[in-house]
């Protein structure tokens, strides 16, 4: 008889999985923490929640058929007034960071969606603050790959095939930085591939960590001009839910 770990997943499978979960968790301590550490001194950390987020992946995980495991894709995340407080002053761009932690901790473990993934944040007062409660469910519905950017806090969809940004009036995002052009770069959107071209700025632009003057633009990207950190995201996300209406 095959061991069974909460959830319906084999232990066997979850065994396997140690290490890809090791290399997860460091990630998720270095890309949550890293983007939002000065905001949370005290208090219930992004950490937590994301580490909430994914033990409710993993307890709610089950085996439909010999190759697939369906997991919860929609998911309300309860928090007490103060901590909600916090947590919403952030933005659509702390929702864009829990959204794409449960895809790569859901690609991690092999787990498949009923459909988009929808996170939304509630306040709820007999949450003691400091603490998390999650509720999840599976929804069948469409998957909106939604690319956008995280700048400073703020999500910018990117809704055309061209965006442009630098410090001019005249950029499609305009960015307070003085080490940035007034053209400094562009972002391109096919509907499936992006790419990030320099537009011949005064100070050059990184992509990764890299100078670049024109290069594709993978999912999870750093683009870097002046002081500003660009992070570009592809994310699956439930194409009838507006899970940012209380965040804006």
């Amino acid at each position: 008889m095959t061991a069974t770990a909460p959830g319906g997943v084999p232990s066997a499978i979850r065994r396997g999985r140690v290490g890809i979960l090791d290399s997860f968790e460091k990630g998720l301590e270095r890309v949550v923490n890293g983007a939002f550490a000065k905001a949370f001194k005290s208090g219930l950390q992004p950490l937590e929640v994301t580490a909430a987020l994914r033990r409710e992946l993993d307890t709610k995980a089950a085996v439909v058929a010999r190759d697939r495991i369906l997991a919860p894709n929609r998911f309300t995340v309860r928090l007490s007034p103060n901590d909600f407080e916090r947590m919403t002053n952030l933005g659509p761009a702390l929702i864009d960071e829990f959204t794409q932690l449960v895809q790569r901790h859901a690609t991690a473990q092999n787990y498949a969606f009923a459909g988009g993934i929808s996170i939304k944040l509630e306040r709820d007062p007999s949450v003691t603050e400091g603490t998390v409660g999650i509720d999840s469910e599976n929804v069948k519905g469409e998957v909106a790959w939604n690319p956008v950017l995280d700048i400073g806090g703020k999500r910018y969809p990117l809704t055309k095939s061209r965006t442009v940004i630098g410090r001019g009036s005249d950029a499609d995002i305009t960015i307070d930085d003085s080490g940035a052009s007034r053209q400094h770069v562009e972002i391109l959107w096919d509907g499936k591939r992006g790419q990030v071209n320099d537009l011949g700025s005064t100070n050059g632009s990184k992509l990764n960590g890299q100078p670049i003057t024109k290069a594709p633009l993978p999912a999870d990207s750093v683009i870097e001009i002046g002081r500003t950190r660009i992070v570009f995201r592809v994310l699956a996300q439930a194409a009838d839910v507006d899970q940012f209406a209380d965040l804006r």
